[in-house]
């Protein structure tokens, strides 16, 4: 049996870290620089060990046990990017904006289910194929995360530089080439990811025995899903087409389309505990699941 720990214990350590963040608006502390990545790193160690201690008790890799697990896989994969880009670009004050997205990530796995469920995943071939598709959709959410960020850090950044006003010492974000180029890749890589996602999970549910799943294609979380896709399309050609200095029109295509991604996921997981209520549905193919 493996020792116990709470999610109270990763998130209490993300909150301090954030906190500590926040102090750069009254100027530079390297002090305070190192406790707040000292705090993050030791909640991505506990939140690590939490995903290993469900892994065991389920028998199932976090990515496939619940929606609860997939979750926090989405939010472990948002800190370690942020340490790996803390540590590099340690003047940045990236951690403003990207530990609320994280706080905000685990605190709304209290609503989702936790049941796991071994027998949908006892083949081997269903398995993998389930664990692709998984893989697929929370590494595009990092994705449409990141970009979102990317989007709202080049708006103020852009702001600030139209008014000229200062910046506080502590407070610097990249420059507006280095933000406009994240968004377009981040946006980009989201859309190629999660269209994989949707249509490895779309072929997992039509794969699946009949008594177990069916295809509706009037299910109201396909037809939402595919309305927010065929946005994100139109985005993706907008920007295919026009590759000149669009920086700012890009970060409010950004913020619409992939906002509404987002919200779309979450809001239906916040509603029913999981990316749908019902088990026969072709809701796969926008999030993964573990029926109950």
């Amino acid at each position: 049996m493996m020792p116990h720990t709470s999610i109270y214990c990763f998130l209490a350590c993300y909150v301090v870290a954030f906190g500590l963040e926040l102090t750069r608006f009254r100027g530079k502390s390297t002090v305070s620089r190192l406790f707040s990545l000292g705090f993050t790193g030791a909640g991505l160690l506990a939140h690590t060990w939490y995903l290993l201690n469900r892994s065991y008790e389920t028998s199932l890799p976090p990515l496939l046990s619940s929606t609860h697990d997939w979750m926090l896989v989405a939010a472990w994969l948002v800190v370690l990017i942020y340490l790996v880009l803390a540590v590099l670009q340690n003047e940045m004050a990236i951690g403003v904006f990207v530990l609320p997205v994280v706080l905000v990530l685990v605190a709304s796995t209290y609503g989702l289910n936790h049941a796991p469920n071994n027998e949908i995943y006892a083949m081997q071939a269903r398995r993998s194929w389930g664990l692709l598709h998984a893989g697929l959709l929370v590494f595009g959410v990092v994705a449409a995360a990141g970009g979102l960020l990317s989007a709202i850090m080049y708006l103020l950044q852009h702001r600030r530089l139209k008014t000229r006003h200062a910046q506080p010492g502590g407070f610097q974000m990249p420059s507006l080439p280095r933000l406009a180029q994240a968004n377009r890749w981040a946006f980009l890589l989201s859309f190629v990811l999660l269209t994989l996602g949707y249509a490895s999970g779309l072929m997992l549910t039509i794969a699946a025995p009949d008594e177990e799943a069916s295809v509706s294609l009037m299910e109201p979380v396909v037809l939402i899903s595919g309305g927010v896709w065929t946005l994100m399309a139109g985005v993706v050609g907008w920007l295919l087409v026009h590759r000149g200095p669009v920086g700012r029109q890009v970060a409010w295509l950004t913020i619409v389309g992939l906002g509404c991604l987002l919200l779309t996921l979450f809001g239906l997981q916040l509603a029913t505990g999981n990316i749908h209520s019902g088990s026969r549905s072709a809701a796969h193919a926008v999030q993964p699941e573990v029926r109950r």
